[in-house]
């Protein structure tokens, strides 16, 4: 298949661009500036998000479209300004992704919009599925839904939608876990806040995986939660984490300091949401890493 990714460049992007490809699929990557992208074998760069770049005349036809693109939450403290940032870099891709759908003659099969299980506010006490449908009240959650409203717009074009809504992805070099595991290589790891909160991870091979299996099952729609289905609270993620790394797990950090340190922003560490991935589930999807051992244990081993 022929796939459109933008955000391409970006964690998730590159994990998924090398998945696609050990697929046999051919790829073109939305980027700002393609005179500086070394192009290589299955890979194409195509200029997007300038005045007189015109993406849809090369990708007509395409099979399907990856929407990765966006600010990062974890960019830094949630000023205003930044905020702002988030949103808009969010609506605006996602937009640009509907005006070239609109405009194509051959219309991609199918339109996977990254999200984020931010969609269902903090919790922790309840279970997430996909057919909870009502937002939270927090800026996440708001963020998550008008980016998937704005995704909608795709299905009036007769596209295939999906919202694939991302956990906490674990990677090695990037990401949270990085950060993370910094405490335990100094031997200062312990628990986070209350602990109570529960984390609905997911290990980056698995966030490819379940992206390219969105693409292929055409009988997936709407929202799917892209977390492993065995979440864990905060308290025994950082026994596991200490236990893999061979570091204690002993010394808290109190939920103050953070919110000090973070401002808003230490929501992403300090609340979470227990979320199980029951699309991927229902649908036959194979997760590599359903457990947090054999995740960290791959992860840190590489």
């Amino acid at each position: 298949m022929k796939i459109a990714i933008s955000g391409g460049t970006g964690l998730v992007g590159q994990a998924l661009t090398d998945h696609l490809i050990d697929k046999g699929h051919s790829i073109f990557i939305l980027t700002r500036n393609s005179s500086n992208k070394k192009e290589k074998d299955h890979v194409k760069y195509v200029e997007w998000l300038k005045d007189s770049s015109t993406p849809e005349t090369v990708l007509d036809g395409v099979d399907a479209i990856v929407n990765l693109a966006g600010e990062s939450i974890n960019s830094g403290r949630w000023t205003e300004e930044q905020k702002r940032k988030i949103v808009e870099s969010r609506i605006s891709s996602t937009k640009e992704i509907n005006r070239m759908i609109s405009a194509m003659q051959n219309k991609p099969e199918v339109l996977v919009n990254a999200s984020a299980i931010g969609y269902y506010g903090t919790s922790d006490t309840q279970t997430f599925t996909e057919s909870d449908t009502t937002p939270g009240s927090d800026f996440l959650a708001s963020t998550v839904y008008a980016w998937e409203k704005e995704a909608e717009h795709a299905q009036s074009e007769g596209v295939r939608t999906v919202y694939t809504r991302f956990g906490i992805v674990l990677d090695k070099e990037e990401g949270a876990l990085p950060r993370m595991m910094l405490p335990y290589k100094l031997f200062a790891g312990g628990k986070i806040g209350s602990g109570e909160q529960w984390m609905s991870w997911v290990h980056i091979k698995d966030v490819a995986g379940a992206i390219a299996f969105c693409i292929e099952n055409k009988t997936i729609n709407g929202p799917v939660n892209v977390t492993a289905p065995n979440p864990k609270q905060m308290k025994d993620f950082g026994k596991v984490l200490g236990k893999v790394t061979g570091r204690p797990h002993w010394f808290p950090t109190p939920g103050f300091a953070l919110k000090a340190a973070l401002g808003e922003m230490s929501v992403l560490v300090l609340e979470g949401q227990r979320v199980l991935p029951t699309i991927l589930e229902e649908k036959g999807y194979n997760f590599l890493y359903s457990h947090l051992d054999d995740a960290l244990s791959d992860i840190l081993q590489s």
